[in-house]
């Protein structure tokens, strides 16, 4: 069944016009704190019942983007050594298009590769940016319209992992964060490299501004992989960004900072680099400190450099802490995914209390982000199982198997669109429906 009815999503989602319905068109979602509007989703379903199943070039850890009747999808060739840029019909799962982007290395190191960030759509084209720099628009019929290398024109990344931050689209520019070393690393990198958001012009490709980003981080602490966050509070809409030991507000007109508020690494550890991206809620935002300190919410609406006041609250590491997942905004409350405890809670915007912990089946570790919808909340781990828990309760309600033998690193986030969930596991990618 083709989905013909057209709505507005959060302003500026789209450059051209108005979303479908029902679209995931980018990672975090239609609103930027990974829930969806979308009822009817299923609560439990086996591998063998999928809508459609559709095989994968290679691993990648990108999370499914749709507009309308069109999945898009970045992935890599290992055996031909090639970035690829698909495209899927969301009704069938047929491959409308598989185009190389790229051809030699695709990877470096064995945790992840150059297709780990999420792509980006509108009703015109689709947005591709991959670890090794390059940022790729095509028209929907798979057509190139722009290429640019960020590393080329503004220096080689200068991470000790493989780069993997998404884009991010909003307002009618495409925004790419870069949190690096001032100094190489493994040979990669330049002396005095900056840290910086780049804003682009969606239809050609062009620097619209760069803006740097300072921090007093060391080391290993400057790189986050963290994507921005747009999110308006009190009548301001800012840009929000984490990493480099801080959390920062920015014009999305110019970049220019409006707040900073450091540090949750007061000891300067230098090997913290920063994984979850940002997520906004209730006037705070939390930024997420690593290896199992606890988060911090920032009350919004500052300005210049913050104190300790603007700290609205400080959760129980024992209990709430996220090293990799982005936390959840959804039905009034965050959830925060805790990885290296393997739970799941639902946190209190107020106070940062959990009002409940789950502890989540498996023996594979959880690094993809939690999406919610339809009073559920879905979250996959390593080996590809899918836990679908009760938002309400934190009631597990089902826990299914979407791995092939082997698997050890799934990290897509489950999408949400048109009624459906879009599950990218390394081999597969996947459309389960309510039956």
């Amino acid at each position: 069944m083709k989905f013909t009815s057209i709505v507005l999503t959060v302003a500026g989602l789209a450059v051209g016009g108005p979303a479908f319905g029902g679209d995931w068109a980018q990672w975090r979602g239609p609103h930027f704190n990974g829930a969806s509007d979308e009822s009817g989703l299923p609560a439990t379903w086996t591998k063998d019942s999928p809508t459609w199943a559709t095989d994968m070039p290679g691993p990648s850890a990108a999370t499914a983007v749709t507009w309308g009747d069109q999945i898009f999808l970045p992935g890599v060739d290992l055996a031909g050594k090639t970035l690829r840029a698909l495209c899927l019909d969301r009704i069938s799962g047929k491959i409308l298009w598989n185009n190389s982007v790229g051809e030699g290395l695709v990877a470096r190191d064995e945790q992840s590769n150059f297709a780990s960030p999420s792509a980006i759509a509108d009703q015109e084209r689709a947005y591709y940016f991959y670890g090794n720099g390059d940022l790729v628009a095509f028209d929907h019929q798979g057509k190139s319209v722009w290429t640019r290398s960020i590393q080329k024109d503004y220096g080689e990344f200068a991470y000790q992992w493989t780069f993997s931050a998404s884009p991010l689209l909003y307002g009618g520019k495409l925004y790419v964060q870069v949190l690096q070393r001032n100094q190489p690393v493994h040979g990669h990198g330049q002396p005095n490299g900056e840290s910086y958001l780049l804003a682009l012009d969606p239809v050609t490709g062009k620097t619209l501004w760069r803006q740097v980003r300072p921090d007093e981080a060391v080391q290993e602490s400057k790189e986050a992989y963290s994507t921005p966050m747009p999110f308006t509070a009190n009548g301001r809409t800012e840009i929000l960004i984490t990493g480099g030991d801080c959390l920062t507000g920015h014009d999305p007109a110019s970049g220019k900072e409006l707040w900073r508020w450091a540090t949750y690494n007061p000891m300067k550890i230098g090997h913290w680099r920063l994984v979850p991206s940002p997520v906004a809620g209730a006037g705070v935002v939390l930024g997420c400190a690593p290896k199992g300190d606890p988060v911090f919410a920032i009350k919004l609406g500052g300005n210049g450099v913050l104190t300790d006041s603007a700290v609205a609250w400080t959760s129980d590491k024992r209990v709430i802490s996220s090293d990799v997942p982005t936390p959840l905004f959804y039905q009034g409350d965050f959830f925060v995914l805790s990885d290296g405890r393997k739970s799941i809670s639902r946190v209190d915007p107020a106070t940062g209390a959990a009002k409940w912990t789950t502890p989540l089946p498996g023996r594979s570790k959880y690094e993809a982000s939690p999406t919610a919808g339809d009073g559920k909340l879905y979250m996959m781990n390593f080996a590809g199982e899918v836990v679908v828990v009760n938002s309400a309760d934190g009631a597990i309600l089902s826990t299914v198997a979407m791995g092939e033998p082997g698997d050890d690193r799934s990290r897509a986030s489950v999408a949400i669109a048109h009624n459906a969930l879009l599950i990218h596991t390394n081999h597969k990618l996947f459309c389960v429906t309510k039956k």
